[in-house]
């Protein structure tokens, strides 16, 4: 039986192969007859009129830019350009640099030699972006699903909880979108919808680590209180609301400057070429580069250092607390909502700290866009966006509310 299954996947493979290098063949030899007639086109005008301000622009050439056919996930776009400006000192490349061909008069129709390592990326990557989409966004929505439905769930933790879950979906739900766009090599979805995206993208980096900051402080209080045998008046569900309601507010208003920047570039090579990129002013490499720290410092480095000092403190105090028989009885209930929430930090952390590693390292190093580079920029990139799909599991086995009032409502429905 395995030998049969092995069979009939070396075989799809090789299929896939094929036709992905048939559609290379056949998209380099029609953008090579397109290139030719657009620079005999420009050619004729500048013949004419030699002293054309537009002749001194600075025009995107193949020679200038990668070599990879396909369109990096954003993780990795992010990967690549920092590198590039590193490297050249340039201008940050747009996205349409990524999944240019290659120089146009070298014009040869025979497949590079590391085709298939892209081949492979074009056929793995949409069905491995699908998975996640299709999985978090049945996932998350059960999550909400739950906790706006059961009465027991409406709690302080849970509230925190809802907020991340509606992140982790809005993000699945523009997957899709990035899929269709991988696939097809280019943006046709217009601007207004470049901006959203771009934008929800963001929402993304800034909201998990935000609202986990959030739930790691709202532990910290609880375990505080528990050690000094206090209530918490002021810890209510409606005031969970409130903060939450602030935390979507501050990340909408550090997201504002990439909805502003965000926008459809047009290759001034090839009019069909369009993507949805940052556009900086000049310079752009400082911005960029401005950009990549704006991100690492808001998203990344002030919330973690945050969560390690409260949780540093948090077991400072439950070393050294002495509780009495009712702390005791209370403590227990507590401190699995503190081990859940300590481990759905950790697995966000394991998701985004190579993203942001990955951002450190390629403004600071000479990092080529090899297709070993492009291999762990994939890699990294799917990491961050597994951490979507990965938080509904962790609540359904460390939960035992939530993981009772999903079944509960799972039998009321087939009831």
């Amino acid at each position: 039986m395995w030998e049969i299954d092995n069979s009939i996947y070396s075989r799809v493979l090789f299929l896939g192969r094929a036709l992905a290098a048939f559609l290379h063949f056949a998209r380099k030899c029609y953008n090579t007859t397109k290139q030719q007639r657009l620079n005999l086109t420009l050619a004729k005008r500048e013949r004419k009129n030699p002293y054309n301000p537009r002749n001194k622009t600075r025009r995107i050439r193949d020679s200038d830019v990668t070599q990879s056919h396909f369109i990096l996930p954003v993780a990795g776009k992010r990967i690549i350009r920092a590198a590039r400006l590193q490297n050249t000192g340039e201008s940050a490349p747009r996205k349409s640099d990524l999944k240019s061909s290659p120089n146009r008069s070298d014009f040869n129709c025979t497949p590079p030699a590391d085709y298939f390592f892209y081949a492979d990326l074009y056929v793995v990557l949409p069905v491995i972006y699908s998975v996640i989409c299709a999985v978090g966004l049945t996932g998350n929505t059960a999550v909400i699903y739950v906790i706006l439905k059961a009465p027991k769930m409406k709690t302080v933790t849970n509230m925190f909880i809802l907020n991340l879950a509606i992140a982790d979906d809005l993000f699945t739900l523009v997957l899709p979108i990035n899929i269709a766009e991988h696939l097809l090599h280019y943006w046709p979805f217009g601007e207004v919808l470049c901006k959203i995206i771009l934008s929800i993208d963001h929402y993304n980096i800034f909201s998990s680590i935000y609202f986990l900051t959030v739930m790691s402080v709202d532990r910290y209080l609880v375990v505080l209180a528990t050690v000094r045998s206090k209530r918490m008046p002021y810890r209510t569900y409606r005031a969970a609301k409130i903060v939450s309601l602030c935390v979507w507010m501050l990340v909408i208003l550090i997201v504002v400057p990439f909805t502003v920047f965000g926008g459809v570039y047009i290759s001034p090579d090839d009019s069909d070429r369009k993507s949805c990129v940052l556009s900086f002013p000049s310079p752009e490499g400082l911005w960029f580069k401005a950009s990549r720290i704006y991100t690492l410092i808001l998203g990344f480095a002030i919330p973690v250092s945050t969560i390690c000092i409260l949780y540093t403190m948090m077991l400072y105090k439950l070393r050294n607390m002495r509780l009495n028989t009712n702390a005791k009885a209370l403590d227990k209930a507590k401190k699995k909502v503190t081990i859940m929430v300590f481990i759905v930090l950790a697995v966000c952390l394991f998701c985004w700290t190579p993203f942001h590693l990955s951002t450190i390292v390629a403004l600071t190093t000479d990092l080529g866009t090899t297709p070993l580079v492009i291999g762990i920029s994939y890699f990294i990139t799917s990491l961050s966006y597994a951490n979507s799909c990965l938080n509904p599991f962790l609540y359904a086995f460390l939960d035992d509310s939530f993981r009772k009032a999903f079944k509960k409502m799972l039998e009321c429905k087939a009831g």
